[in-house]
């Protein structure tokens, strides 16, 4: 049997799980369920369990329905990418005006920095006009001041060269009165000697004779003693007879005259105790004047010493003045020297700035130079500084279609969810395909819980487009992120040999200065030292010449002579001393003034061997 109940062509046919029933669609958006009969008109008994269906029942109002959503969604989809595209153009309009503001900003500073330039390039050679003209001015009065000293030492010259005749003819006129005096000397110790051998040859006379006098008066008194013994022998023995012959009567009076003779003996004892005291008195004088007489002549010797020593320094003192006179010739032959070897020394010093120059130029080459390479230096650092604000940009693009994309993908989960969730619920509904109520109840709740969230549902075809849509951008940022590293790349391998180029120039150029700073110091060195020993020559010749006026005039011991010399050295090494401060004070004064430069390689001549040849090194 044939039944018709499409009204157009069928769209698809499904039998159910269990083989009970076909259902059919077609594009009238009707549905038909048949049931499956045997031959024999039985039904199919079920051989398996019902599983749930794949489809979805959908009726023509939805389709509509959904239809107008994916309008409006595309409508909504344009009208995004038009308020994007316009953010776009703003944002690119606002970022083109700041640049514009910038360049503007960069272009007058640059305008102000080379007004700026101008005006310091115009002070500077305005400085460097006024230095020169004060270096002119310098050395004019350097060679005024020059030919000063050697006209106030010329003449001082002159004048010492009279003074040193005058100084001669005194010291002549010394010499012959110290002579005079020598010899009124000489003649004065002769007579003194002569009256004083005289004088002490009278006393050793006076002397003897009175010890010959009292000699005598021993003499007498010895006799006078023995006398008087003898006397007293006789009286004692005529007084013996007498006192034998009268003893008995006289006995009083003889023990009277035996005490009285008794010290008659002792009177003369003593006596005679004071002779010998006078004696040996008169012999201590006799020993005081002979050492008296010995300490004359030693007094004689040490006289005739002192002669020879008086001698002897005149000696010394001619030949000291001699040696000074050949020390101020020695002196003058080193000054004439010294004067050819200044004239020497100002034609190297005009050398030496004839060779400086070229080398002052070369200097500012290098500097012109260092300015350029700190100019592509600042060029490449704002080359760089652009470079990273585009990776940033790149970044920041990366980043939103990333979060863009995280959106999509958050979609997609959630309509896969939800898309399973209505599977199941749609499978719960198959399961009353044979109550037609409960079913309808089914498809109702079904309908109200999905059709009413349409707005949060996106059509499929429109994610795959969006999809394919991301991609692109994507690749497209990929292929410009890779392009734009390379360049990163190549551009910092050029800024890296760049800056190694700049930094070994820079290297060298320092070493040459430190090079020609050490020249500049060797050479200051050399000329303090030519000055020192030009003017040091200079002041030691008055001062010998005063040393020699001194020796001359002072006759004293040569103990004062050493003194004096020593406190003239002592001057002299304060004088020396003062003149070195001086000189440093200039040269320091000197060095500030720019463009002064100073002599190198010359060798003085050693002031030991004054017929020694100067060397001058080129």
């Amino acid at each position: 049997n044939e039944y018709q109940a499409h009204a157009g062509p069928i769209t698809k046919m499904l039998l159910t799980f269990d083989d009970q029933y076909l259902l059919t669609a077609a594009e009238d958006g009707c549905l038909f369920t048949w049931k499956v009969f045997d031959k024999d008109a039985r039904g199919i008994k079920r051989e398996r369990e019902v599983g749930f269906a794949e489809e979805v029942l959908v009726t023509k109002t939805d389709m509509e329905e959904k239809a107008q959503i994916m309008l409006e969604l595309k409508t909504r989809v344009e009208e995004l990418k038009m308020e994007n595209e316009y953010q776009l153009r703003l944002k690119d309009m606002n970022y083109s005006e700041k640049i514009k503001e910038l360049t503007d900003k960069f272009i007058q500073e640059m305008e102000s920095l080379k007004t700026k330039n101008q005006v310091l390039k115009t002070d500077k050679e305005k400085q460097d006009i006024y230095h020169r003209e004060h270096i002119d001015e310098l050395i004019n009065k350097q060679s005024q001041e020059l030919q000063d000293l050697e006209c106030c030492n010329n003449q001082k010259l002159l004048l010492e060269y009279e003074k040193y005749q005058e100084l001669q003819l005194k010291s002549q006129r010394m010499q012959e009165e110290y002579e005079k005096q020598l010899q009124d000397n000489d003649e004065i110790k002769s007579q003194a000697l002569e009256e004083l051998t005289e004088f002490y040859e009278a006393k050793l006379q006076e002397k003897t004779s009175l010890l010959e006098e009292a000699q005598e008066d021993v003499r007498q008194q010895l006799r006078e003693f023995e006398e008087t013994k003898k006397q007293i022998e006789e009286d004692e023995d005529q007084e013996i007879q007498d006192i034998k012959t009268k003893y008995e009567k006289k006995l009083r009076d003889e023990k009277e005259s035996n005490l009285r003779l008794k010290g008659e003996t002792g009177i003369t004892r003593k006596k005679f105790s004071s002779l010998q005291k006078e004696i040996e008195e008169r012999t201590n004088d006799i020993e005081t004047l002979r050492g008296e007489q010995v300490n004359l002549q030693g007094v004689i010797k040490s006289l005739e010493k002192d002669i020879q020593g008086l001698k002897r320094e005149i000696q010394e003192r001619d030949e000291t003045i001699q040696e000074k006179e050949k020390r101020i010739y020695d002196l003058k032959k080193k000054n004439q020297e010294l004067e050819k070897f200044k004239f020497v020394l100002d034609y190297k010093i005009k050398e030496l700035k004839k060779q400086i120059e070229p080398r002052e130029t070369e200097i500012k080459v290098m500097k012109e130079q260092i300015q350029e390479m700190e100019a592509e230096l600042e060029r490449f650092h704002k080359q760089n500084m652009q470079l990273e604000l585009n990776i940033t940009e790149l970044w920041q693009k990366l980043r939103a279609t990333d979060q863009e994309m995280r959106k999509e993908r958050q979609k997609e989960r959630d309509l896969e969810a939800l898309v399973k969730r209505f599977k199941t619920d749609l499978h719960n509904c198959v399961a009353y395909i044979q109550e037609p109520h409960l079913l309808k109840e089914k498809i109702r709740g079904l309908f109200e819980k999905y059709v009413q969230r349409a707005d949060m549902v996106e059509v499929a075809g429109l994610n795959t487009d969006l999809q394919q849509e991301y991609a692109r951008q994507r690749e497209h940022l990929e292929r410009n992120l890779a392009t734009l590293k390379k360049k990163v790349v190549k551009e910092g391998e050029l800024h890296r040999t760049d800056y190694v180029r700049i930094m070994q120039e820079n290297v060298s150029l320092i070493k040459e200065i430190n090079e020609l700073r050490r020249e500049l110091k060797f050479t200051r060195s050399q000329v303090y030292d030519l000055e020192a020993a030009l003017k040091l020559s200079k002041k030691t010749q008055p001062q010998e010449v005063s040393e020699t006026v001194s020796s001359r005039d002072m006759p004293t011991a040569t103990a004062t002579m050493r003194l004096n010399e020593q406190e003239e050295t002592g001057r002299i090494i304060e004088m020396q001393r003062l003149e070195i401060r001086r000189l440093r004070d200039q040269i320091q004064e000197q060095e500030q003034v720019p463009g002064f430069h100073t002599i190198a390689g010359i060798r003085l001549p050693s002031l030991v061997d004054p017929d020694a040849d100067f060397e001058v090194k080129t």
